[in-house]
C-alpha cells in the first residue's frame, strides 16, 4: 500500500502522517511507503519508508511526476486558506482548483489505474440564505472564492468517479478547532485562537460577537474522517461523492463558556474583544449547523461538544495538562 499526501507539511497533513505511521496498515494492507508533498518539503518521518518532496501542484509538471508512482490512496490536502483565497483570487484558483485539476488529470492519464482520492473540501461551499441546520440535500451556493474553488473541485471528482477514472470522496470539513501552532490567514482562525492562546496563558482577540454560531471538529476528528474515507465502501455514495461531516454546533459564547468550565475564569479573562467588520462579514455568510445523516450512517464520527474539543487539545498538544 503506497500512500500520497499532498499538503503534508500542514497541520492536518502532519497529524495524518503520524496516525498512518502508528497504524502501519490501511484498508487491511500493510503501508509500504509514503510520499509526502508540500510547497516546502515536509520533515521526513520515522517509522515507515517515506519520500518527502517539495512540489507546487499549480506547476503543470508536478502532478504527473507524483502520479507516475501510482499510489493506491491519495489524500489531497494541498490548498490555500479562505482569507488568502479571497484576497488573492488568481492564487486561489491556481492552487485550490488548478492544483486539484492537475492531480486528477495526471490520474486519468494513467492506464488501468483507479486510486482512492480523498479530497478535503469545506463547508464554505454553502452560502446564505441558509437554514439554521443544513440538511444533506441543501444546494451548495458558495459566496466566497474559496468555497467556489472547492465546489468546482467536488464536481470534477464526482464526474471522474462516475466514469470510473478514480474513486473519489470529498469531505466538507467543519472548521477545525483547536488548531495548534500560530494563527494562519484563514478568516476562521479566531475560532481556535480564542481557546488556544488562553489555554497557553496568552491573550487572544475576538473579532466577532459572541452569538456567532459555527460548526466545529477537532484535528483528531479530522484525521479520523480522512482515514475512514480512505477505507470506506464508496458504493453507497452513488454519484454524489461530497459529504457534510459531523461536528459540534456552537456559538462563540459556547466556546468561551466551555473554556471557563475546563480551564477556569482566568483563561476566559485573557480574551480581548475588538470587532473586525471584515472578518464578521465573511463569517456571517457561513453555515451554522448541519444534520449530516449520510456521513453518520457511513460511520463518520466527531466530538459531542465543545468541552470535549478543548480536552482533546489539552491531551494532544499540551501533554494532558494546562500550563502553570
Amino acid at each position: 500500500m503506497h500512500i500520497l499526501i499532498t499538503g503534508a507539511a500542514g497541520m492536518i497533513g502532519s497529524k495524518l502522517t503520524q496516525a498512518l505511521i502508528a497504524r502501519r496498515t490501511l484498508r487491511g494492507q500493510e503501508i509500504t511507503g509514503l510520499t509526502l508533498v508540500d510547497v516546502n518539503a515536509p520533515t521526513p518521518p520515522v517509522g515507515l519508508p517515506a519520500a518527502a518532496l517539495a512540489a507546487d501542484l499549480s506547476d503543470p509538471a508536478s502532478a504527473p511526476a507524483l502520479i507516475e508512482q501510482r499510489p493506491d490512496v491519495i489524500f489531497h490536502l494541498a490548498a490555500i486558506v479562505s482569507g488568502e483565497a479571497e484576497a488573492d483570487t488568481a492564487k486561489g484558483y491556481a492552487v485550490n482548483l488548478g492544483g486539484t485539476m492537475a492531480l486528477c488529470e495526471a490520474i486519468v492519464a494513467q492506464d488501468d489505474y483507479c486510486p482512492r482520492l480523498v479530497h478535503t473540501s469545506s463547508i464554505a461551499v454553502f452560502g446564505v440564505p441558509l437554514p439554521d441546520v443544513i440538511p444533506d440535500d441543501q444546494p451548495p451556493r458558495p459566496l466566497t472564492s474559496y468555497g467556489t474553488q472547492k465546489r468546482m473541485a467536488e464536481l470534477m471528482i464526482d464526474d471522474l468517479s462516475r466514469k470510473g477514472l478514480l474513486d473519489g470522496v470529498s469531505l466538507r470539513l467543519p472548521t477545525i478547532c483547536i488548531r495548534p501552532g500560530k494563527p494562519n490567514a484563514a478568516a476562521s482562525g479566531f475560532y481556535s485562537s480564542i481557546l488556544r492562546e488562553p489555554l497557553s496563558g496568552q491573550t487572544a482577540t475576538l473579532p466577532v460577537s459572541e452569538d456567532t454560531r459555527h460548526w466545529f471538529a477537532s484535528p483528531r476528528a479530522a484525521v479520523g474522517f480522512l482515514i475512514h474515507a480512505a477505507e470506506m465502501d464508496t458504493g453507497p455514495l452513488g454519484q454524489d461523492r461530497s459529504l457534510n461531516l459531523p461536528g459540534v454546533d456552537a456559538t462563540v459564547g459556547d466556546e468561551i463558556a466551555a473554556l471557563g468550565r475546563v480551564a477556569g475564569e482566568a483563561a476566559v479573562a485573557r480574551i480581548e474583544r475588538a470587532e473586525d467588520p471584515a472578518v464578521a462579514a465573511i463569517v456571517a455568510g457561513w453555515p451554522k449547523g448541519f444534520d449530516p445523516v449520510r456521513a453518520r450512517a457511513l460511520g463518520f464520527e466527531a466530538e459531542s461538544g465543545m468541552d470535549e474539543i478543548i480536552r482533546v487539545h489539552i491531551e494532544d498538544e499540551l501533554g494532558g495538562k494546562l500550563p502553570d
